[in-house]
Formats: C-alpha cells, sequence, structure tokens
C-alpha cells in the first residue's frame, strides 16, 4: 500500500485541487488537518481524502507523525510526504518511486536545487537555505543539497525508523539526522517547486534552531 501524507493548516484554497492531483498515484491520500480554521478537512474529505484533524495547531512536524503513525497500523509499504499548499508536481510521485527503487535507498529526499524549473526567491536561495545547510551540519544530518524540502518518499523500514518528535518545522532537520544515526540508505531526486507564497522566513529560522536545541537536551 502507498500512501501520502498531506500536512495542512488553513489551506481551503488549494487542498481539493491538491487531493484529487494526488489520487491517480496514490492507494489513499491522508490528509492531517493541523487545527485550522477553515474548511481544510470538510474539502479535503469531499475531494476523496482520508482526513483526521488535530483540535489544536501542533506544527507540521507532528501532523506528518500523525500521518506517519496511521501509515505504521495501515501496513503501508510506502509513504511520500507531500505539501498542501500546491507548491509541488503530484506526476513527480511516480518517476520518485521509480528513482527509490532503482537506487536501493529507504528514504528519498526532494530536492529544489536539482531541477532547473523550480525558482527559489533570492533571500531563501542565497540566505535561508545556506544557514540550514549549516545548522543541519551541526545537528549530525546526512549531507542534502535541500534538506528543508517538504518532498520525502520513505519506503517500509525508513518509515518504522522515523519517528518525528519535533513537532514544528524542525523536523526537517530531525529526519536526515535520524536517517544518518540508523544508517539508512538515502538518495536524492529533482523537484519543481512552485511558490505561492514565501513560506518560512528568519524569524522561523531562528525558532527552528530553539526547537532543535531543546530537543537535544531533552534526550
Amino acid at each position: 500500500m502507498f500512501i501520502v501524507l498531506v500536512p495542512a493548516y488553513n489551506e481551503s484554497r488549494q487542498i481539493a485541487a491538491v487531493v484529487k492531483g494526488l489520487s491517480p498515484y496514490a492507494d489513499e491520500v491522508v490528509v492531517i488537518d493541523d487545527g485550522s480554521r477553515d474548511e481544510t478537512a470538510r474539502l479535503a474529505s469531499e475531494a476523496g481524502a482520508t482526513v483526521i484533524v488535530h483540535s489544536l495547531n501542533r506544527g507540521q512536524g507532528a501532523a506528518l507523525e500523525t500521518g506517519q503513525a496511521y501509515a505504521r497500523r495501515r501496513g503501508a509499504d510506502a509513504v511520500v510526504h507531500f505539501d498542501g499548499d500546491g507548491q509541488f508536481d503530484p506526476a513527480q510521485i511516480p518517476l520518485a518511486r521509480q528513482a527509490l527503487g532503482k537506487s536501493g535507498a529507504d528514504i528519498l529526499f526532494g530536492s529544489r536545487f536539482l531541477d532547473a524549473a523550480s525558482r527559489i526567491p533570492p533571500l531563501k536561495r542565497f540566505f535561508l537555505l545556506p544557514a540550514a545547510r549549516v545548522v543541519d551540519r551541526f545537528f549530525g544530518t546526512v549531507t542534502l543539497s535541500d534538506a528543508h524540502n517538504g518532498f520525502r518518499l520513505l519506503n517500509r523500514r525508513a518509515l518504522q525508523k522515523i519517528v518525528i518528535t519535533q513537532d514544528r518545522m524542525a523536523h526537517a532537520t530531525e529526519i536526515p539526522a535520524l536517517a544518518k544515526r540508523y544508517g539508512l540508505k538515502f538518495a536524492e531526486y529533482p523537484v519543481t517547486v512552485t511558490y505561492h507564497r514565501y513560506g518560512q522566513g528568519i524569524g522561523g529560522g531562528v525558532k527552528i534552531v530553539e526547537d532543535l536545541i531543546v530537543g537535544r537536551f531533552v534526550e
């Protein structure tokens, strides 16, 4: 069974189109509504998704782990993380699955930098993403060109090993760190990203570092 996991927070404008676009490429599309205040859950359900609702907004990492726990219970062979804002192209999923199989990897990380069609905003390209790489190295992750990309494909072994404890955006650093800890084989794959809004800013980046530091001491 192949399941697409879509964390979503106030994505009523895009979520129905995202679910319908994903449906041909998955056995099940699961939308994790992370405490949205709009019609995200209803529209996702009407579009054909299985919807899991957080009563409170907990963060993208928590939403993904809720979806992963569901996928484990369902006995999924593989899952893909896919953003709910329409930035990714669902048609790239089958090619990514083929690439994962050919590579022999356990987890495939999407990369904007390997796809010429992705038009990355200058501040993100030249400041935020390079800074994120420095943080990732400090916290012991595998070396990736684009660790903070929401497109990831995990096989059954990776799904069992990657248990996300960072509720918010620090999960993007935690996941490759866990891949390194458990000796998971990984590969990168070019994915096109179409930006509809800016996304993670400098303040959010500082919060990620804070969450990672707290997480390290809690361990």
